[in-house]
């Protein structure tokens, strides 16, 4: 699981960077661009809840090799495009939104196994390595990007992007069976609105749901960045932009071994969301491309710290037979916002100009993350060595119950999934 991920994020990188500056070769519109946040938005919601739904009921290995298939077939249809003599607009659109409705089946099924797999206390650890195979991908796949965009054209990157699909899918299929607990029911509106209700009982939870979602709406400048390198006259630099967030990212997980002896993890992820709106505003007013570039290297660190202690919290806390409906708020809570954030970018950015798009909207992030950890007590004094949920999680480990509510065997010293 973990090397077919790290491959395919490696190619949907390249994609990541191509798409947006086709559309902006296509249209030459900051808004056009940015509008492609909400094109996948509708779909990331929709499918993002019943992926969870999903996740909990069915085997979590076959939804994760069916739509990973069908996700290698979206690279071909962008590849075939591309090789028009005029490649249409609309197509690009379509594929984002059907991406962004499969990646929503896809990733609660991901999320959901790793509390199965790994013991109770190295969730955090887990959390890093599974950060460490995104950010290998999302640092040399922009960074080639750049290089393939300038003197190969999109039609490589795409066709690139195709055929890691084809490798992951190989890959996934050597993945152990994932069945459902037990006692799983079918996918259904009340299993969805049942995970929703533990949510909301769950302050906590919805503290970090809140502030990661703030952070993203208001300071996810990505949709600009081809505009940015172009007003910094620094078109070169368009890859290394993208490649500069996961790059600070890559650094805190090579060196994450601190975060297991951090325990107010609530007060962590506030101060991390803070850090990161402060690095973005820096990034908009400077002038400078290098100096953006190590702003946006600190932003990308700040958001690893966060995301980092999401997770733990997140895996310490939840039980297992509601892992995949979490899961797919999470989802919703780490991906609508980037998605809302390019529309937010790009609208902004078309009225005022792209440098004060993205240091206004790091400023909007700073302040409403401030105003979050003022109105969130609970998040702020979520201890996991007192908490009563992390408590009970351990506790049902401690006890050997080897099958949390009928899931798959929690033995630390069990195979891992892959076979």
């Amino acid at each position: 699981m973990w090397c077919a991920g790290a491959i395919t994020v490696f190619g949907s990188f390249l994609t990541f960077v191509a798409l947006p500056l086709q559309l902006k070769e296509l249209t030459g519109s900051t808004l056009a661009v940015g509008a492609l946040g909400a094109v996948e938005l509708v779909p990331l919601i929709v499918f993002g809840l019943y992926g969870g739904a999903l996740a909990d009921a069915m085997d979590r290995r076959r939804l994760i090799l069916w739509t990973e298939s069908a996700l290698g077939v979206i690279a071909v249809v962008l590849l075939l495009n591309s090789l028009l003599p005029h490649p249409l607009v609309w197509p690009l659109y379509a594929t984002a939104a059907v991406s962004s409705a499969l990646t929503g089946l896809q990733r609660p099924a991901l999320d959901a196994i790793v509390p199965r797999i790994v013991p109770h206390d190295q969730l955090a650890a887990a959390a890093a390595l599974n950060a460490l195979r995104w950010q290998i991908g999302a640092v040399a796949g922009p960074a080639l990007a750049g290089g393939l965009l300038a003197y190969a054209g999109l039609t490589w990157a795409y066709a690139i992007d195709a055929a890691t699909y084809g490798i992951s899918v190989l890959l996934a299929v050597r993945l152990a069976p994932q069945p459902a607990a037990h006692e799983a029911r079918k996918p259904s509106l009340h299993g969805i609105a049942e995970g929703a209700r533990y949510a909301w009982s769950r302050k906590e939870l919805l503290g970090t749901y809140a502030i990661d979602l703030t952070a993203m709406l208001f300071a996810f400048p990505l949709a600009v960045f081809p505009f940015l390198a172009e007003d910094l006259h620094a078109p070169w630099a368009l890859g290394l932009m993208y490649a500069a967030l996961p790059a600070g990212s890559l650094v805190v997980s090579l060196t994450s071994g601190w975060t297991s002896r951090v325990h107010r993890q609530g007060r962590a992820i506030a101060l991390a969301a803070a850090g990161w709106g402060l690095a973005i505003t820096a990034a908009g007013l400077l002038h400078d491309v290098w100096l953006v570039l190590l702003c946006l290297t600190l932003a990308g660190s700040c958001d690893m710290i966060s995301g980092i202690f999401r997770s733990a919290l997140w895996n310490q806390t939840i039980p297992d037979e509601l892992r995949g409906r979490l899961a797919g708020i999470e989802l919703l809570s780490y991906s609508a916002g980037p998605q809302l954030g390019q529309v937010r970018a790009g609208g902004m950015a078309a009225l005022t100009g792209v440098r004060a798009a993205v240091s206004a909207g790091g400023l909007l992030c700073f302040a409403g993350v401030a105003l979050l950890a003022l109105g969130l007590p609970k998040l702020m004094a979520y201890d996991s060595r007192t908490d009563e949920h992390a408590r009970r999680m351990r506790d049902r480990r401690a006890a050997g119950s080897g099958d949390l509510d009928g899931a798959a065997p929690q033995d630390p010293d069990a195979a891992p999934a892959v076979a």
